[in-house]
């Protein structure tokens, strides 16, 4: 079977998740030695779709009347648009409904955890469902220290200086309201964010916190490539509260490095991540407070090397093997595909 990862709008999400995902999802295939094309006029057997773009759902249109198999990753949710952009609480039912016109059209229906699965079947799309990490390329996210004194210098922190990172867009969803309270809280520590997103996509809030002024807080602005490995190398804890997600790549990102992690307690971390094993869990500030200083302190046990097994398992090369038999059992069995033969590959535990 020959696949076509299709391109289309990946010029809008190559800075978000979906667009790590699209190049995830081109590693693991080329790891699992699956013929594929990029360019919508070769020949092909099955179509990949990422995003849920105008032209996507063409596509799988297209695709579907010449006799192609359409995989469909689900990476977003009606849940997870909510508290992104100005008015997207209001537009959230529409973007569900739309969203459930694209994925509805696909054989089937890829999304990276269960917590995900369960909110598209809620959601009534009339496609079967499978489980499948977006995955983590264990070759590139190596923590070296080299990387991280090359980020200290880059913003003239000391060696001896506390650095809480987090990845992701200027989002309410992505918890920078809280990242931004825990860097008023703790003065002697530094706080970073990484990522960014245009102003007029910005809430007013989201802005009042960017202009907080604090000495301690950083938005150095967006970070790819060896920019972003220097920072995970170089900080002490990754601090992410985001409210809402259907995985979160930069989590993963920051567990294959062993940086220590501290995420909110939500539903899409339950049955593969337990609090106090591979991360550490809050639910609201004064338990971010605690948690956060307890493990910049040494108070708290290290959980980092748990939390890169659980990483591990969905290592690229382990989502190419399990991509390419769900691509191999749709080609022979169409929507009664069945799921690959390992048993854990769609699960971290």
């Amino acid at each position: 079977m020959r696949i076509l990862l299709y391109q289309g709008g990946s010029g809008l999400v190559k800075r978000s998740g979906v667009g790590h995902a699209m190049e995830h999802q081109r590693r693991a295939l080329e790891s699992a030695g699956v013929p594929f094309t990029l360019d919508p006029k070769a020949e092909y057997d099955a179509v990949i779709l990422n995003t849920v773009f105008p032209d996507s759902l063409w596509m799988g249109f297209r695709a579907g009347a010449a006799g192609k198999r359409v995989i469909w990753y689900g990476h977003s949710t009606r849940e997870d648009f909510r508290n992104s952009f100005p008015g997207s609480n209001r537009l959230s039912g529409l973007f569900g409904r739309w969203n459930r016109r694209c994925l509805s059209c696909a054989d089937l229906v890829i999304t990276p955890t269960p917590y995900s699965e369960r909110l598209l079947e809620k959601g009534g799309i009339g496609a079967p469902v499978t489980v499948l990490s977006n995955g983590i390329d264990l070759e590139t996210f190596v923590r070296r220290e080299e990387d991280g004194k090359r980020f200290r210098r880059r913003f003239g922190f000391s060696p001896q200086q506390k650095i809480v990172l987090c990845v992701g867009h200027y989002m309410e969803r992505k918890g920078i309201l809280d990242f931004v309270e825990a860097a008023g809280s703790f003065p002697q520590y530094a706080f970073v964010w990484l990522g960014y997103t245009p102003p007029a996509l910005v809430t007013k809030q989201v802005k009042r916190a960017l202009g907080a002024g604090l000495s301690n807080l950083f938005f150095p602005g967006y970070a790819d490539g060896q920019e972003l490995l220097d920072a995970y190398s170089g900080s002490d804890l990754f601090f992410f509260p985001t409210l809402e997600e259907t995985e979160g790549i930069v989590m993963l990102e920051a567990m294959a490095m062993r940086l220590p992690v501290l995420v909110r307690d939500i539903p899409v971390y339950e049955g593969w991540l337990e609090h106090g094993k591979q991360v550490y869990k809050g639910k609201n500030r004064e338990e971010f407070e605690e948690l956060l200083a307890g493990i910049l302190e040494g108070k708290l046990a290290d959980l980092t090397e748990e939390a890169y097994r659980a990483a591990e398992k969905n290592s690229i090369i382990r989502i190419g093997s399990a991509l390419a038999q769900i691509c191999e059992k749709l080609e022979n069995r169409g929507r009664a595909y069945g799921k690959a033969e390992d048993p854990d590959y769609n699960r971290l535990v």
